[in-house]
């Protein structure tokens, strides 16, 4: 498998090497949810990592799947909804191999695509279209993070890996997503670069 391994990312928590954590919910699902344009429903969160989104989630009344292959982000999910004495599915699996039982309102997508390698957005963007019910959203975080090397040399690196606006466009093609028009919200994050954040359906 191309990319980082399950032993990396466990040893990137034990290290207490997670750059990408805010130590707080990200404050665009926060707007998403003060705006009410994202409410309660069923919804699977990928690569929950320590699951700051998927405890605010459970506490305003969504029927949450949190869904990371690293043992230290399940049970640090898992001891966040346990200290808050809040409830949610938390599974151990791949993201590429995951099946849920029944198909979901929504997926929030916040730094599962850019840790996998671009060999497997292919597969994973079909896994998300698949889990999805007919006319479920996408909430998504495309993360911006452009290096020298990649764009002049065609290097591939990370994570996170960039995830250019028009590669996103061809990886959710507008024959399955319904894309809002741009300009999208751009998400400031403290240790990277920026997000840019949409809500995309599923036709």
């Amino acid at each position: 498998m191309a990319g980082p391994t399950t032993a990396f990312w466990q040893e990137r928590f034990e290290r207490n090497e997670t750059g990408w954590d805010r130590g707080s919910p990200s404050p665009q699902l926060t707007a998403w949810l003060d705006s009410g344009a994202l409410t309660p429903c069923r919804i699977a969160v990928p690569g929950c990592g320590s699951g700051w989104e998927v405890a605010e989630l459970a506490r305003l009344g969504f029927e949450v799947t949190a869904i990371d292959y690293t043992q230290a982000a399940v049970d640090k999910t898992k001891a966040r909804l346990s200290a808050l004495g809040l409830k949610a599915e938390v599974v151990q699996a791949d993201v590429l191999n995951y099946q849920p039982v029944m198909t979901f309102d929504a997926v929030y997508e916040q730094t599962c695509l850019c840790a996998l390698h671009p060999d497997h957005w292919i597969p994973y963007a079909r896994q998300l279209n698949q889990w999805l019910k007919p006319e479920g959203s996408l909430w998504v975080m495309f993360m911006q993070m452009l290096r020298p090397a990649a764009t002049e040399e065609g290097l591939i690196l990370g994570p996170p890996y960039h995830c250019d606006i028009n590669a996103m466009r061809a990886l959710f093609p507008e024959n399955a997503w319904r894309w809002p028009k741009p300009p999208y919200a751009k998400v400031p994050h403290p240790k990277l670069a920026h997000e840019l954040a949409l809500q995309l359906k599923r036709i």
